[in-house]
């Protein structure tokens, strides 16, 4: 038999993912977009996830709707596209334990992993150029790396945003966890903008169902 304590959990659990998932929603799917980064570190090459996820807030109407929730340590905004929900994630845990907030998010709102996109940097992409990848491994990023730990799967559809390698291995720590260059800012707005339309485009399409992994 559980310990009392764990019971309490479920059943508190149970109750939050209830009240959660029934409130007023769209007809048609839902999907979970996390922007993975490190809280309190928004202008960081590593935290590109979030500021993707800034923009799509922008985006969609919902940048001031932003409001925390305990239940799974982050940031969360809901927003319609045509009949879908996207429920836009920002964890207010470090990169390394990302995945327990989008676990918990994913469990709350009822989602497969199939159902939840990851935005991240990509160090093996020079800055500007982006790639939407289907599941796999989590190519040494640590932050995928707890997220298929937390979600037991590796299905996630995944936003690769590229902030480029540096030369020397030494200062690959510095480069990820540095901000971006003057040089490099002029050159964010419209990488982000092309994210968000990437994003948008591939979740109306399965949405709809005309695209593979619906």
């Amino acid at each position: 038999m559980p310990p009392p304590g764990l019971c309490r959990a479920r059943l508190w659990l149970s109750r939050a993912m209830s009240r959660c998932v029934s409130g007023p929603r769209p007809p048609g799917k839902r999907w979970l977009v996390a922007g993975l980064g490190n809280p309190g570190l928004p202008g960081t090459r590593h935290s590109v996830g979030m500021a993707v996820l800034g923009h799509l807030a922008r985006r969609l109407g919902v940048a001031e709707s932003w409001s925390r929730d305990r239940r799974c340590a982050a940031d969360l905004a809901l927003a319609s596209l045509g009949d879908a929900q996207l429920v836009l994630l920002r964890p207010r845990r470090l990169m390394n334990v990302n995945g327990r907030s989008v676990a918990l998010a994913a469990e709350l709102f009822g989602l497969t992993a199939e159902e939840v996109y990851l935005v991240h940097d990509e160090l093996d992409k020079p800055l500007g150029k982006l790639a939407l990848k289907l599941g796999g491994s989590a190519r040494g990023h640590n932050g995928v790396r707890s997220c298929i730990s937390c979600l037991n799967s590796s299905a996630m559809p995944r936003l690769r945003v590229g902030i480029g390698r540096p030369t020397h291995p030494d200062a690959v720590q510095a480069h990820v966890l540095g901000c971006f260059s003057p040089a490099e800012q002029e050159l964010l707005p419209p990488l982000l903008e092309r994210a968000t339309d990437l994003l948008l485009d591939h979740i109306r399409g399965r949405s709809q169902g005309s695209l593979s992994g619906t």
